[in-house]
């Protein structure tokens, strides 16, 4: 029976959720082995340039893997796959528009697109496309699954109540204090079974106001690149809701030690890179030096205008 009277809990919120047609699971993790069952995919060729996550899942759930090289484009090399083999697709940074992703599709026809820096680009009809909350917003958990094919099992509903200290600490007092509980969620997942998101997840993204958001990651990427395009090695096009500006610049590892000290924290991110690539390679300089900029919804104009100052000062 329904509890009625106690206190009350969080409020419900009532808005759209941006990816309300797709399958909505606990993690991005989650999204490829659904994937792997639901398609029985058999081998699966990653990037070199990723973390170590992709990898992991695919031995966990027993396929077989081949890393393959990208270009400065962050297109895959010529491949050839085989039968019940399938090419995982990375759009960095939203970098890979509809056009690439259709293009790739037709060359390889079997290919999953993981955007989980390009939340707020829609999927190619046909593409099965993953999508990861945490690195757009302030949830603990949550992705999104687009694909034709439903996994014949009754999955569990996930919770999420006890992940949330970290955030909620973050919401009043600083993120150092609490980074410690961020990362152990981030761990979490590594071994969570495929569950449906859970009802605190989706009740918080229902209450995201996603055309201010992607307004503000949008604006604040153009400042960005306006500022550093011309010192970036990179050549980028300004996604709409954009992720991070991947700033590509000699020295930036250098760079991000001395933002540190500023209190303006720049991630590494695909450390596994040093593990599989030599230090001669494209994909090991790029996880070294591109510095990705933060430019969310948190930060205004005058926030970017201090950032360009900070990163300007290290670079010069």
């Amino acid at each position: 029976m329904k509890e009625f009277g106690g206190y009350i809990e969080l409020e419900k919120n009532r808005g759209e959720l941006l990816h309300s047609k797709a399958v909505a699971l606990n993690c991005g993790r989650s999204c490829l082995v659904y994937l792997a069952k639901a398609k029985k995919i058999e081998k699966l060729y990653i990037p070199f340039f990723l973390c170590d996550s992709v990898k992991n899942v695919c031995d966990r759930e027993n396929i077989k893997t081949e890393f393959y090289h990208t270009d400065e484009r962050f297109m895959p090399e010529n491949l050839s796959l085989g039968e019940n083999e399938w090419l995982y697709i990375v759009n960095y940074y939203g970098q890979l528009g509809a056009s690439a992703i259709e293009k790739l599709r037709e060359k390889y026809e079997r290919i999953i697109v993981d955007n989980a820096q390009a939340y707020f680009q829609e999927p190619v009809s046909g593409v099965d496309t993953l999508y990861t909350c945490r690195k757009f917003f302030g949830v603990a958990d949550g992705a999104f699954l687009y694909t034709d094919t439903r996994l014949d099992e009754e999955l569990e509903k996930d919770l999420s109540y006890d992940r949330m200290r970290f955030l909620l600490g973050r919401f009043e007092k600083t993120a150092s204090e609490f980074y410690g509980e961020y990362v152990d969620n981030n761990r979490l997942f590594k071994n969570e079974p495929v569950k449906t998101m859970s009802r605190l997840t989706e009740n918080l993204l229902r209450g995201v106001d996603y055309e201010f958001v992607r307004n503000r990651r949008t604006e604040n990427f153009r400042l960005l690149h306006n500022a550093f395009g011309e010192l970036n090695k990179l050549r980028l096009s300004a996604p709409e809701g954009a992720y991070m500006y991947p700033l590509y610049i000699e020295g930036g590892s250098e760079i991000r030690k001395q933002l540190q000290q500023k209190k303006i924290y720049i991630p590494t991110l695909w450390p596994y890179v040093f593990e599989t690539c030599g230090e001669d390679s494209r994909e090991y300089n790029m996880a070294q030096n591109i510095l990705p900029l933060p430019i969310d919804q948190r930060y205004t104009t005058e926030d970017m205008d201090c950032l360009v100052r900070e990163v300007l000062k290290c670079i010069n």
